[in-house]
């Protein structure tokens, strides 16, 4: 028996080559297939000139490719895909062309929605964080646009299609020779170009294929949907292996932070708060446009300009959160690293350590460390990663009373007075990190919390909504610092605010842009704010010095007398109070800066390359 397969195997082969040209002119005669092949390919199309654009809600026909589309890739990964449905026999053939269509339809519509929120695309890092989708429904509606509707049309109209001929494929047989045709083919020239392009670099200008471009679109653009995410799958498996560090990384991380010292004299800053409390609140979707701005007669802000009057304010400070949108921002405000470049460093490296994290420099000065969240431990893993970075307690909202809910959970009234209790009982000296919720997309505050009365012209639209949301976040905010004075905290404290990432300026760019609003309000330039609070600063300060989030744990340890030699050489950011440089580096890859030397720009370039390695290979784990 076994001969005789040997025999049929070797038989089969020959046949199936000379019989090739006629197997590949049956499977285009198959109008099924076909009409499904090309329908996807327009489909693809259509979805990567909408992703060309920034805002993925409109057909960009002017920077659609960077290098030169490869055709015969998308044609390839299509008929790789649809290559599955010669395994079925009959009508299961037509539905198995028809569910492979939704299923792209889906992955498609899901790229896009998570692009207009994030500008990336989904991952399988990302897709396995099923526990933050609980109470995200609403703000994953509110990233929905008409324009969706483009990429159902064809379901519609090849449903309609494969129902009226369905009875021509009553007899149709799975056909084995077809689908290795289509398996083995497409394979063997995928396999070849990208020897031929990502290897020999014999492509057309800056084409490549299987290699992460400089922007994320422009890999989708030279994978198509199905191609990226078998290239994210493949991806994923290789980050899930242990990443061992070489020699040479470790050498240049040394020198990465030896060169990016700035050794200065000590100025007043330094120490100007040593043996205060220090309480950093992170604030949902906090934008720096609304400061000190009103709108039909009233303040947005009314407490934080408040504030403003005994602070020092950072107004030139940019989000650099990444896939991991908020717990980057708590990552980078704790070690001053730079997030991963693929999914969330919290889920993904949970139990790293850092020994020169903000909760570990307080520890050594004495303090305690608490962190605390209005939602669960599970929501971007949190509560494990901030235990593992350093805070001695982690008190998540199973601990607290859920007395009222907006939005995503426990609103920000009720979390901060509560907070405000729990710190009174906080051993002293403290360390003291917490985020807010009520002021995230799609901004819906409910009715008998909106106090400000904003513009017609507004009432309604994002920009309105937001400036209730924010204002409501506001009041939280100036009821907790009056509280924590009245409770006698305040006079030894310092109160650290920032915004996490923008709000509808990262999630409803496109509506704003196209509106009529105040030009004020058309342009948040990503910034949000950073401002550092005490009743010991007698006059305000307003800092316009390029920064970031990645920054903040210098600055704040420079103020509270951590001596500098104990994180200069552990943080990629730098100290805002005591630098002779003016820049920042943003996500996507962008450094901002003014007068800035070619050799530091050519330094701060591997900013984020060094930062995932990093975390990768857990380089802080042993000291």
């Amino acid at each position: 028996m076994k001969l005789k397969k040997i025999l049929l195997t070797r038989l089969e082969i020959p046949r199936i080559l000379l019989t090739l040209p006629y197997k590949i002119k049956g499977i285009f005669e198959n109008k099924a297939f076909s009409s499904s092949t090309l329908a996807l390919f327009i489909k693809i199309l259509l979805f990567i000139l909408i992703t060309s654009s920034d805002t993925a809600t409109r057909i960009n026909l002017k920077t659609v490719f960077y290098s030169a589309p490869p055709l015969l890739v998308y044609c390839s990964f299509i008929l790789l895909f649809l290559s599955f449905s010669y395994l079925f026999n009959s009508k299961y053939h037509l539905i198995s062309l028809f569910v492979l269509n939704i299923f792209l339809t889906i992955i498609i519509l899901g790229d896009i929605l998570y692009y207009r929120a994030n500008s990336s695309f989904l991952s399988l890092h990302l897709i396995s964080y099923t526990s933050n989708l609980e109470n995200l429904s609403s703000s994953i509606f509110s990233m929905f646009r008409l324009l969706d509707v483009i990429f159902f049309i064809d379901l519609f109209l090849i449903g309609i299609f494969l129902t009226r001929i369905k009875k021509r494929y009553d007899l149709f047989r799975r056909d084995i020779s077809s689908f290795m045709i289509l398996f083995l083919v497409p394979t063997i020239y995928l396999t070849y170009a990208h020897i031929k392009i990502d290897k020999l670099n014999k492509g057309f200008y800056n084409q490549t294929i299987f290699i992460n471009s400089w922007a994320q679109n422009q890999t989708m653009s030279n994978l198509t949907p199905i191609g990226y995410h078998l290239f994210d799958i493949y991806n994923y498996l290789k980050d899930s292996k242990p990443y061992n560090i070489t020699s040479s990384e470790k050498l240049k991380i040394e020198t990465f932070f030896e060169n990016k010292a700035e050794l200065l004299p000590k100025n007043n800053f330094n120490a100007m708060f040593k043996g205060k409390n220090l309480i950093i609140l992170q604030v949902e979707s906090l934008e720096n446009f609304v400061i000190g701005k009103s709108n039909n007669g009233q303040e947005i802000t009314p407490n934080i300009n408040k504030l403003l009057k005994n602070s020092i304010y950072f107004d030139n400070f940019l989000e650099q959160t990444h896939e991991g949108t908020t717990s980057d921002a708590e990552f980078m405000a704790n070690t001053s690293i730079f997030p991963v470049r693929r999914g969330s460093t919290f889920f993904r490296f949970p139990s790293n350590k850092y020994y020169a994290s903000l909760p570990n420099l307080m520890e050594k000065s004495g303090y305690s460390s608490i962190a605390t969240h209005p939602d669960r431990g599970s929501y971007w893993n949190w509560l494990p990663s901030l235990s593992s970075i350093g805070f001695e307690k982690c008190v998540d909202s199973t601990s607290l009373n859920i007395d009222e809910t907006i939005g995503l959970g426990l609103s920000d009234r009720s979390f901060l007075n509560q907070l405000a209790n729990i710190l009174e009982k906080q051993p002293k000296p403290f360390y003291s990190f917490s985020i807010t919720l009520s002021s995230h997309t799609p901004y819906k505050l409910p009715k008998e919390h909106v106090n400000l009365d904003v513009s017609k012209d507004i009432k309604g639209q994002i920009i309105g909504s937001y400036f209730e949301s924010v204002n409501y976040t506001d009041s939280a905010i100036g009821e907790f610092v009056n509280l924590l004075d009245k409770k006698g905290i305040l006079n030894n404290s310092v109160v650290v605010i920032y915004g996490d990432h923008e709000g509808p300026h990262k999630y409803f760019k496109d509506e704003i842009k196209n509106s009529s609003y105040e030009p004020w309000m058309k342009d948040n330039y990503s910034k949000v704010p950073f401002i550092i609070y005490s009743k010991d600063i007698s006059s305000p300060k307003v800092i316009s010095t390029y920064g970031g989030q990645i920054d903040i744990l210098p600055t704040i340890s420079y103020l509270m007398g951590i001596p500098e030699k104990n994180y200069t050489y552990t943080s990629v950011g730098r100290n805002l109070l005591n630098t002779k440089l003016n820049y920042t580096y943003l996500s996507n890859g962008e450094l901002k800066y003014n007068n800035l030397p070619t050799n530091k720009i050519s330094l701060l370039n591997k900013s984020v390359e060094y930062s995932d390695i990093i975390i990768r290979s857990n380089y802080f784990r042993k000291e």
